[in-house]
């Protein structure tokens, strides 16, 4: 059975680009409930922690420095069936392969600057969320 829940983040290219209001709206339009939401700048320890699973790839430091550039807006959301129906909402990571009408093909700039981040499987939907909010935050 799939899960109801997953994590998100609007990174910091998109609310630099003042994307926040038309990303959420689109998101919500699309059934999900924001459960939890947060406007935070993350430190370079706490990037490091939340990517740790990326630690040994080439991307790794770049990543660490792009999330922390700028603020990002972190949220719960929850639908039946979260994760998946999230991932095609939000579109391929290189934006340029993103289907039309997708949060990445409509706001992302790069595939490294692309506008939001979204869980890949339910398990990392409850770590991400649980890095960001606590039991008491989420409802």
């Amino acid at each position: 059975m799939k899960g109801n829940i997953t994590f998100s983040m609007i990174k910091p290219d998109a609310v630099k680009n003042k994307y926040i209001g038309q990303i959420i709206s689109q998101i919500t339009e699309s059934g999900y409930q924001i459960r939890a939401m947060k406007f935070t700048l993350l430190n370079t320890e706490q990037a490091q922690s939340f990517y740790l699973i990326h630690k040994d790839q080439p991307f790794y430091n770049d990543l660490v420095k792009f999330i922390t550039s700028g603020p990002i807006v972190a949220m719960l959301l929850e639908k039946e069936n979260a994760v998946d129906d999230f991932r095609i909402l939000i579109g391929s990571t290189d934006p340029g392969n993103a289907d039309k009408g997708t949060i990445r093909e409509k706001y992302a700039e790069s595939v490294q600057n692309n506008a939001i981040h979204g869980s890949d499987s339910d398990e990392n939907a409850i770590i991400e969320s649980d890095f960001f909010f606590s039991k008491l935050e989420r409802y």
